[in-house]
């Protein structure tokens, strides 16, 4: 499948918002379409009921929330959205900081969070923000990543062990730590095993069997055993008394103007953090199908999907990388099949509903060890430790504050990190160098061949400026013409290969031609175009101050005319 639509066809309003549901339609859909959709969405609603579960339980709240998340939330993410084939519901990504949310503002002050976290996305999508958030640098993807998945490994390692402890467990990573190793002796067995055998299933079916829905199939044959045998370990039902089996009745979150200063930073970090992720499934998307999603169309959807989720009593909706992966590789056609997804959920969850109250906890965390495994990017992590020195900085501190001091923080600095790496590499491959004059009589095709020595003696100075001439570059590059704006009668400042020049570097070549002027030497501004030119003249730069030439041939004829 591939996409031949120019990208100039989604720069207007229309296109960049409207649903890819209406584009899949409008194209033409029929009954084979629905039946590949329905097979899709049945594959990935088995995959996202358990993982729904074990999202929202290692965030601190009852499992109903993630599956509510998932019906809700997801149906809109399809429904609205700009990608055809994403999958929105609870991602592991948001435990850390739905986990942290909830222990300061208890669930009211998380659902009024995500709502308002929806309308941040809302608003980031119709400033159309959605372009730039996916520039995020592939380092700082990688570190917070791999931050989230040792964070959310740490936090299954109670269930995992079966471990009782003597007070509430800890969110910040240091402290869960000493609290868990106070509690080893309490260590159950039985729920060590349970995990172990999840994991062993899920690895196996990955394995030999990967089209067989492995996490539903371990899940369910740890409930049997641990009924079977009577295990001795804890249940969804003996912690939270199970899941509903009834549609939950919408409501808005409890508003007050102190409760709303308060999670207003949480609900920026969901926006953040969602959009970061959603995107990034969509991109994942386009890369197995061919397809290109609508980045601000996509965050409008997880806007209102995230409102949706909210007011029905569901934790944060972002596109899901695995989920939205395993859709593709079902045989989805479009939005159809992520919407049958959530159908197929509020089935499973009106039906089995019972059911879900034998689950062990010992075997979700199971799971969410599975998940986290998988979200390590390991080799990415090693690939980038071995690169340049730079792009490890960035990864390491990513990595590091996300896991023992903040996400948020992580993401910030790491973001800050890679910009300040990317601005010096850019600063380095700038330059200026003095491009020495030909022989008058040199045809005009022969006029960007520089002879040494008759520059030497040349009452002109040609300077070439390479690469951006921007901010970072523009103190070094305006010392440099700082010094010879007053070494000849006519100076020539050829910018033909600097693409782009910001206000930092027309202010430069403004005190360059004031300096110029001011010693009677003549400034010509050769070959820029017309993106470099309209910068300059946006600030001032233009007649008297300098001259504009088309390329550096026309400048220097026009002084061979002029003798």
């Amino acid at each position: 499948m591939s996409s031949t639509r120019p990208l100039a066809e989604e720069s207007g309003f229309r296109d960049a918002f409207t649903p890819k549901l209406v584009t899949v339609l409008r194209d033409g859909y029929d009954v084979a379409g629905l039946r590949a959709d329905a097979i899709a969405g049945l594959t990935v609603a088995v995959v996202a009921l358990p993982l729904s579960m074990a999202i929202a339980i290692a965030s601190g709240v009852a499992p109903d929330r993630g599956l509510y998340a998932a019906i809700f939330g997801g149906v809109l993410v399809s429904m609205l959205g700009g990608s055809r084939f994403q999958i929105g519901g609870p991602a592991g990504a948001f435990i850390v900081l739905v986990a942290a949310t909830v222990e300061r503002h208890g669930v009211d002050g998380l659902l009024l969070a995500t709502a308002i976290s929806g309308l941040f996305l809302m608003a980031a999508a119709l400033l159309r923000l959605g372009t730039y958030i996916r520039f995020v640098p592939y380092p700082v993807t990688v570190g917070f990543t791999a931050g989230i998945a040792a964070i959310i490994l740490a936090s299954q390692l109670k269930d995992l062990l079966g471990l009782t402890l003597a007070g509430r467990e800890p969110t910040e990573l240091l402290p869960k730590l000493q609290a868990l190793l106070q509690g080893l002796p309490t260590f159950n067995p039985s729920a060590l095993a349970v995990a172990g055998g999840t994991v062993a299933i899920i690895v196996a079916q990955r394995r030999w069997a990967p089209r067989v829905p492995g996490l539903l199939i371990a899940v369910a044959l740890a409930a049997v055993a641990t009924s079977a045998f009577g295990l001795p370990v804890e249940t969804v039902g003996s912690r939270f008394g199970g899941i509903p089996g009834g549609l939950p009745v919408p409501a808005v979150p409890t508003v007050s103007w102190a409760k709303l200063q308060a999670v207003l930073p949480d609900a920026a970090a969901f926006a953040l953090l969602g959009a970061i992720e959603s995107l990034l499934s969509a991109t994942v998307a386009d890369g197995m199908t061919g397809r290109r999603h609508r980045p601000n169309g996509e965050l409008l959807a997880q806007g209102v999907a995230n409102i949706g989720s909210a007011l029905v009593g569901g934790i944060c909706v972002t596109g899901t990388v695995a989920r939205t992966a395993t859709n593709v590789r079902a045989g989805a056609r479009g939005p159809v099949a992520g919407m049958l997804h959530s159908v197929f959920l509020l089935g499973f969850m009106l039906l089995a509903a019972p059911l879900a109250a034998h689950i062990p906890m010992a075997a979700l965390a199971g799971v969410l060890v599975v998940v986290a495994w998988g979200m390590a990017e390991k080799h990415a992590f090693a690939s980038l430790l071995r690169g340049p020195r730079g792009d490890g900085a960035v990864l390491l501190s990513t990595f590091l504050l996300t896991v023992f001091v903040d996400l948020m923080q992580g993401i910030v600095v790491g973001f800050a990190l890679g910009a300040l790496l990317f601005i010096h590499r850019m600063s380095l491959a700038a330059g200026i160098e003095a491009a020495p004059l030909p022989e008058r009589d040199e045809p005009p095709e022969r006029r960007t061949v520089y002879d040494p020595e008759l520059a030497a003696r040349s009452d002109v100075v040609v300077y070439r400026v390479t690469g951006a001439f921007f901010f970072g570059t523009a103190s070094t590059l305006g010392a440099v013409l700082d010094r010879i704006a007053d070494q000849r009668r006519t100076f020539v400042l050829d910018l033909a290969q600097a693409p782009y020049l910001d206000s930092t570097g027309a202010h430069t070549v403004e005190s360059v031609g004031r300096r110029a002027g001011r010693n009677g030497v003549r400034l010509i501004v050769a070959g820029a175009n017309p993106t470099v030119r309209g910068a300059l003249e946006a600030h001032g730069v233009g007649p008297p101050l300098v001259e504009f030439r088309d390329d550096l041939a026309a400048a220097l004829a026009d002084l061979d005319a002029r003798g």
